[in-house]
């Protein structure tokens, strides 16, 4: 799948619009990541107001593309009906981003993960913001739109990383 070798965060976007269908298509493919126990803890909330996507700026130093991004979209883990005393949501909603960064670049959108959880300041700001429910958790935004910058794609896999038995 060339999606996995060709994707790069990007950090600088046109401001052409997405298509509704554009965004649904990268949460389905999120929806379709693995989840232990087939939990599924998933939820999104798609922001496209340049007010709020400015406003998360303000507390996340680390999401200023969200300035030139047309679209966010938080992902958020339902805890409420967690299996295994919640050990694996966090793992499930990775997978779940993991999945629409790989489709936003399959349909040629750029993407940027920037992380939420665990940082506490991090999810009660954007919690605080969006309204959300005190049993969802916001694990992460993803950051989309028509890329307007190129980044180099260089190899990452190095043999050092691979032991096989015991390290």
């Amino acid at each position: 799948m060339k999606e996995i070798y060709l994707r790069r965060s990007i950090r600088k976007y046109k401001e052409t619009p997405l298509d509704e269908s554009q965004i649904k298509q990268i949460i389905r493919a999120g929806t379709y990541a693995p989840s232990a126990g087939n939990e599924k803890p998933w939820h999104f909330i798609v922001i496209t107001k340049r007010e709020t996507l400015d406003a998360i700026t303000t507390f996340h130093p680390f999401t200023q593309m969200l300035k030139t991004a047309p679209v966010a979209i938080i992902a958020c883990a339902d805890t409420s009906n967690v299996k295994y005393d919640g050990a694996f949501w966090i793992q499930d909603m990775a997978a779940a981003v993991q999945n629409m960064l790989l489709e936003a670049t399959s349909i040629n959108l750029g993407s940027c993960w920037c992380g939420v959880y665990p940082n506490p300041i991090f999810v009660e700001k954007l919690s605080e913001l969006l309204d959300v429910p005190s049993n969802i958790i916001p694990s992460a935004i993803v950051a989309l739109g028509f890329a307007d910058e190129a980044r180099e794609v260089n190899e990452r896999f190095s043999e050092e990383c691979v032991h096989y038995d015991k390290w």
